[in-house]
């Protein structure tokens, strides 16, 4: 069982997101026909609008004034958006000198013929002078100057998208327009722990009180003011995998705030959050409409995102449940703020499609589309337009022809003198949807809102650049598809041709999608029984299986590369099509969580293709190199012989099968041995490779404990090359004994273990590094080689920074892997569980995740450890053990030195927002993997090779283009070709 109770399927919305676009398209250009015939009339409206709204001219100060003069497109703008990002947030002088530092001298700012008005030649001027002073004598003085003019400047920035700090200021601001209604957003990004999630309740809910004692609005809930509100803020866990905890917790808290506020006659409107996050949304909103103390209240509402592709099935779905709940519901449609990250998502997860559209003028028609259904619906749904696109509007009023049940939105800041011109020829209704927070909740509200407004793409942008004519700025959306074919956009490859030519990624599997999850359960329980047994190993077993590889590895090895890597490509395709079975196997016998077998399964595969790949490259056609005239000379690469692959148990499938895939790719033959733990999931894998097509005689599984297998297997001359992972020990004992065997030299490859540190400097957004550091010291109950062992926080934000941690670590859900719900499950075994349970009892925990009585396993509960610096840790635990330290800003380059000095150097973390720091980390770290601004773990095979130095690994890095080479030997043919009759290409040369 995944998951106990997985909730009702939408199979509405899984129809439509297995759709192409080209599908989607025909669909939607042909449900608007009739709107398409208007294309002309409806560009001259919104001709009519710009023009109008250009004769205005700006204030002095207006963040669309500022973007045109510093666009994103320019890295000048891009150094603005930085600086608005991150430097509201920093605490101390010398963190913000140092970005401030970073943004004004890496600009010439004010360039020779830079276009603009006087306010932007004096802008320029400023930002070149405060540059030149970053450099001079009197720079330690002008520095806090600088910084606190630009603190100034942002605060001054971000007021334009935000009404107020409180309700009650916001309120005092929103009487002085009597034009628009508004909708009150309290700031704040999705909670990461309980107290934070409480917080924002209790803010929604003052809002609420306040909101309902407004007066000079109106009688009528859509007349009045409302309150929109975020699910991710309410609770810390707001994902599929924690339905059950959302729908018991979330639900009735959710309930408590729609209840106040139809006691308070006005409208709550659940926002548009992530693609991963809408079946549930769309749980609890059913719940909700169900609900008999909500069932005479109108004021329900949510937020669609066109760019979805399960847009249009949602308003379906949105019309059917009103009326079967006999109730109308509000709908706010919007084009969606998350482009960018859903496709990254879907690439990384290695998703059969993407969730959204891949082209802007695709979303624009989608909207339309949207808009027609939501109008069709008379009754059912009170359509709600947020939209600053002049054409999208005057689409909507044709479609709408005169109906007044409708109105527009726009945001806080933007869209203000189109809506002007607009009601200068249409009775419009509008509301403004305005934040309310303080500065350090604006700040990633204020990225996205600069983003919008100062992307090429974006509409209000063009709207103010009097350099654009008309024409180009209307934006007809069927005007893109006269000179571009229908559908993906073919900058933008699907998951599964991410590689290009080289290679087929890995299928992934969303899990937020129900029937997913669905499919994934009954694909684990039907291999249940198929597991087997793996029996041990004898010696007399595993010297046959010497002399038989021994044998035939010179045939395997004449086997043209092109045909080997053929094999490994089947051997992917052999893992995927057994999905159930592996995924099943890594739950039971790995006592992984389901994310990371699908994880581990994906590198597997990823293994297979990308060495195959390498095969191809380095061991196929001899490579030509230059000489004189009168020969010729070759480089190959063959294989070595036998290789002994000796794996762990942390990762039972992916780096068992990727030294091996290695090696023979490579032409050698292979023994195989898996750790002692997990052989059974070894077996299946070897029986993969065996099933594509690998001979029997060339790849042996030999399985046992202890130094019976290895130490025979170790000390054989016919053992060609060893590949090792595992503990930093192990591998100096094998490293040993290979050189006390005596005869031939032979490689040896191992990765080992790290003390993998992460430095958190004061710039880091807070939020970010509780997450990354949550997954990088917890994942997989800390069994990563690469996971964080000791975390390093600035002193100016570290009792911040801990406090959330520490609350975030409690709210972690510790139970039986087999279940979706749990971040984290028990480690391997019962000796691995005393291990790391007596290293906690020699110090005194910080803090620790709870553990339930009902917990049978071997699980150790995540554990905080507070020391003083980087040599307080000696020894790599190898669980969820996380030890924090705290470090002033100016100790950066000693603190790298006494990470380096530990001998170890396999991954580090950087959660920093300054260049400077950032370049400097990583031009001092010895270090293999350097992961700045996200978590530590996950390395993806042939985009993040992966591998350490010192005592943490020989090189080179598995998963990169040098590995490959490792496993064959280098040989050269040099050929006198005048011994048979001279040079006739020579002879024959002209000229």
């Amino acid at each position: 069982m995944i998951f106990k109770q997985i909730g009702p399927h939408y199979p509405g919305l899984e129809a439509l997101l297995t759709q192409d676009e080209v599908t989607l398209l025909e669909e939607m250009l042909g449900s608007l026909l009739s709107l398409q015939s208007k294309r002309s009339h409806l560009a001259d409206q919104a001709k009519t609008w710009i023009a109008a709204l250009r004769e205005k001219s700006l204030p002095a100060f207006n963040v669309q004034r500022f973007l045109i003069d510093f666009p994103l497109s320019q890295p000048e703008g891009r150094a603005l958006m930085a600086l608005s990002e991150a430097l509201l947030r920093i605490p101390d002088g010398y963190t913000a000198n140092l970005l401030l530092h970073d943004i004004l001298s890496s600009q010439t700012w004010n360039k020779p013929g830079a276009q603009g008005d006087a306010l932007s030649g004096l802008s320029r001027w400023g930002l070149d002078l405060a540059s030149f002073l970053q450099s001079k004598p009197w720079a330690k003085m002008a520095r806090p100057l600088s910084a606190r003019i630009f603190k100034v400047f942002m605060r001054l920035l971000a007021r334009e998208f935000i009404l107020g700090r409180t309700i009650e200021d916001s309120e005092k601001r929103r009487q002085k327009d009597k034009e628009n209604r508004h909708s009150f957003d309290m700031l704040g990004e999705g909670a990461r722990t309980f107290s934070m999630a409480r917080h924002h309740f209790d803010a929604y809910r003052h809002a609420i009180e306040v909101l309902g004692k407004q007066k000079g609005r109106g009688d009528t809930l859509i007349e009045r003011d409302s309150i929109s509100i975020k699910l991710s803020a309410l609770h810390p866990h707001y994902t599929m995998a924690h339905r059950e905890q959302v729908m018991r917790d979330l639900l009735p808290i959710l309930t408590e705030l729609c209840v106040l506020a139809h006691q308070a006659n006005i409208a709550l409107t659940i926002d548009a959050e992530e693609c991963s996050r809408l079946e549930l949304s769309l749980d609890l909103i059913e719940a909700l409409c169900h609900t008999e103390a909500l069932k005479n209240w109108q004021g329900l509402g949510f937020a669609v995102q066109a760019y979805q592709k399960k847009a249009p099935g949602v308003i379906e779905w949105a019309e059917t449940l009103a009326k079967h709940t006999h109730r109308t519901l509000m709908v706010r449609l919007v084009k969606g703020a998350y482009w960018d990250t859903e496709i990254k998502v879907a690439q990384v997860g290695g998703y059969p499609t993407y969730p959204v559209f891949t082209r802007k003028s695709t979303t624009d028609l989608s909207y339309l589309y949207c808009a027609q259904k939501l109008l069709k619906a008379e009754g059912a749904l009170y359509p709600q337009f947020a939209t600053h696109n002049a054409y999208t509007v005057a689409a909507i009023l044709e479609m709408a022809q005169g109906r007044q049940d409708l109105e527009f939105q726009r945001l806080q800041g933007m869209g203000e003198d189109l809506y002007a011109a607009v009601r200068s020829t249409h009775p419009v209704h509008c509301r403004v949807y305005a934040p309310v927070g303080k500065d350090q909740e604006l700040l990633p509200y204020l990225v996205r809102r600069l983003l919008e407004n100062g992307a090429n793409s974006s509409f209000v942008h063009k709207i103010y650049d009097k350099s654009l004519p008309l024409e180009a700025v209307v934006g007809d959306p069927w005007t893109f598809f006269e000179s571009h074919a229908l559908g993906l956009n073919p900058g933008i490859a699907l998951p599964q041709d991410l590689y290009g030519q080289a290679r087929k990624n890995s299928q992934g599997y969303d899990l937020s999608d129900k029937k997913t999850l669905a499919h994934l359960q009954k694909e684990i329980e039907t291999q249940k029984g198929t597991y087997g047994t793996a029996p041990d190993t004898t010696p007399e077993e595993v010297d046959k299986a010497l002399q038989t590889a021994t044998v035939h590895w010179e045939a395997w090895d004449r086997i043209p590369a092109p045909k080997r890597a053929e094999i490994l490509y089947r051997a992917g395709d052999l893992l995927e099509e057994r999905t159930g079975l592996f995924l099943g196997l890594l739950i039971y016998e790995g006592k992984k969580t389901l994310p990371d077998a699908i994880a581990e399964l994906r590198e597997a595969v990823d293994f297979c293709r990308y060495y195959g790949h390498e095969a191809i490259r380095h061991f196929g056609e001899a490579q030509d190199l230059p000489g004189p005239t009168g020969e010729t000379n070759k480089l190959l690469l063959r294989g070595r012989g036998v290789f002994a692959c000796i794996s762990p148990w942390n990762f039972p499938l992916a780096i068992f099968m990727g030294p091996v895939a290695a090696a023979l790719g490579a032409g050698n033959a292979v023994l195989a041995k898996p750790a002692s733990q997990t052989p059974l999931i070894a077996s299946h894998a070897i029986q993969v490779l065996h099933d594509a097509g690998v001979p029997k005689e060339v790849l042996h599984f030999i399985h046992g404990r202890g130094s019976a297998i290895s130490a025979p297997l170790l000390g054989d001359h016919r053992v060609k090359g060893v590949v090792f992972t595992g503990s930093t020990a192990t591998a100096q004992h094998i490293q040993k004994t290979l050189t006390e065997r005596g005869g031939a030299l032979v490689p040896f490859i191992a990765e080992t273990g790290g003390l993998n540190a992460m430095i958190v400097d004061s710039s880091a957004l807070i939020e970010q590094v509780v997450d990354d550091v949550i997954t990088s010291a917890f994942q997989s109950a800390g069994q990563r080689c690469s996971c964080l062992r000791i975390l390093f926080i600035q002193e100016d934000i570290y009792a911040s920074t801990l406090k959330m941690l520490r609350e975030a670590m409690e709210s972690l859900t510790i139970g039986d892997p087999q279940w979706i719900s749990t971040d984290v499950g028990p480690v391997i075994d019962a000796a691995a569980q005393a291990d790391i349970e007596s290293y906690i009892a020699g110090h005194r925990p910080l803090a620790r995740a709870a553990l339930s009585s009902e917990l049978t396993d071997t699980f150790v509960a995540p554990t905080l450890i507070e020391i003083q610096g980087m040599q307080d840790v000696t020894k790599e635990v190898f669980g969820p053990v996380l030890h924090v330290a705290s470090f002033q800003g100016k100790e950066i380059d000693a603190l790298v030195d006494s990470i380096n000095e530990s001998g170890y150097g396999l991954t580090l973390g950087i959660q920093s927002r300054v260049d400077s720091t950032i370049q400097r980390i990583c031009a001092r770290a010895r270090v293999g993997n350097i992961y700045v601004n996200r978590s530590m773990i996950g390395a993806v095979v042939g985009v993040q090779p992966f591998g350490g130095e010192g005592l943490s690994g020989t090189g080179p890095k598995a998963g990169g283009p040098h590995y490959l080479p490792r496993f064959g030997t280098e040989r050269t043919i040099s050929t006198n070709i005048t011994a048979s009759g001279g040079n006739v290409a020579l002879l024959n040369l002209e000229g």
